[in-house]
């Protein structure tokens, strides 16, 4: 059963950090002010217990964020947050519809609050980093953006909880974030949408940049040290694809795993179900069954739009006869996640089949 989203109505909870230590300058930190945007996750979520690490999900309690941020304050000196629940959900259970309507909220403060530094939502780690790519996608927000999210719910021993959403405070406020796309603050590390995976169940450091590594840190003192930036590519194709915010239902886009014997039914079935692209991920470099490229030559036939990924977790699959004699794409160094996120975009928001190796290039 979906769960029943809370009243989104803007109706906010304000609190206001005050100074921790006489010898800092209130003047230099009165008027910063944070909106946290709740959407469900472990942040938000209750242990049965101290070591309640793994099943604390079984309980069913998932909060609104003013509860969970009130009991966790004072986090950082001098800023004021003001709370807005958006879902109460388990990120496992994210779906389009929830992108685009938290695309759209993101959007709408984004165009309205100009009393306010940066929008934190607070997410279920399973999907931040999908969720924080359609986000980077679709916004052109003038506010920064941060995702962050908890690997143990806040009442159990050793959470990170208050300790991300700390940091993700002092990323949103920070005027050198400013213009770097949609975030994501875990473990005290700054990460782009675009290169940020999940790569550990269950430790503390779970997020990662495997190739290029993270923007920068959040040091203890909540100072932000960036030590690389972003490249954010242009062209007439990316900016069509904010119009993907205005459609409910997306075509589907499917990811076929390559593995050794792989006899292409899934591909086959992925056709079937009436996909409109599927991503292959294929064995290192980028290569997948014979039976497989059987299979996906059929669906190119079919008008479907083929890209080839790798399971590798750096590297990329580079522009190649193997793939253009084909009529397939090469995915480039794009997690295979995040290249289905982005073709569901590019369908979406009608982007020309001509366009979409170049897009894909570009991302």
């Amino acid at each position: 059963m979906r769960p029943v989203p809370l009243d989104r109505a803007m109706q906010s909870v304000h609190v206001d950090h005050t100074m921790q230590s006489a010898d800092m300058d209130s003047a230099a930190h009165a008027s910063r002010r944070v909106l946290v945007v709740g959407a469900g996750g472990t942040v938000a979520m209750v242990g049965r217990f101290a070591y309640d690490w793994v099943e604390y999900g079984e309980n069913g309690q998932v909060r609104p964020v003013a509860d969970v941020v009130t009991e966790l304050q004072p986090l950082l000196p001098g800023v004021e947050v003001e709370l807005t629940s958006f879902r109460t959900l388990a990120s496992t259970g994210i779906e389009w519809q929830d992108w685009v309507e938290l695309g759209r909220l993101v959007r709408t403060l984004g165009a309205t609050r100009d009393d306010v530094q940066g929008i934190v939502i607070t997410h279920g780690t399973a999907t931040l980093e999908e969720t924080a790519w359609f986000l980077d996608l679709v916004l052109e927000c003038p506010l920064t953006v941060v995702l962050v999210g908890a690997q143990r719910p806040p009442n159990t021993a050793g959470s990170d909880a208050a300790p991300n959403l700390r940091a993700a405070l002092a990323v949103a406020i920070a005027p050198e974030c400013r213009g770097l796309g949609v975030l994501v603050v875990m473990n005290n590390a700054v990460f782009a949408a675009r290169d940020v995976r999940k790569v550990s169940n269950f430790a503390l450091e779970a997020f990662a940049a495997p190739e290029f590594g993270p923007l920068g840190r959040v040091d203890p003192d909540g100072t932000v040290v960036l030590r690389r930036r972003p490249v954010r590519h242009q062209s007439a194709a990316c900016e069509r694809l904010a119009a993907a915010l205005d459609v409910e239902h997306p075509p589907r886009v499917d990811i076929a795993y390559s593995h050794a014997g792989a006899d292409g039914t899934a591909i086959r079935a992925f056709l079937a179900a009436g996909a409109r692209a599927i991503v292959s991920l294929g064995m290192p470099p980028g290569r997948c069954t014979p039976a497989e490229r059987a299979a996906l030559r059929d669906c190119v036939a079919a008008g479907v739009i083929v890209v080839q990924a790798s399971r590798a977790a750096c590297g990329g699959v580079v522009p190649q006869h193997y793939n253009s004699a084909d009529g397939i794409e090469s995915g480039g160094d794009l997690a295979a996640n995040k290249l289905r996120i982005l073709l569901m975009i590019a369908l979406s928001a009608s982007v020309p089949r001509e366009s979409i190796g170049e897009l894909l290039l570009r991302h």
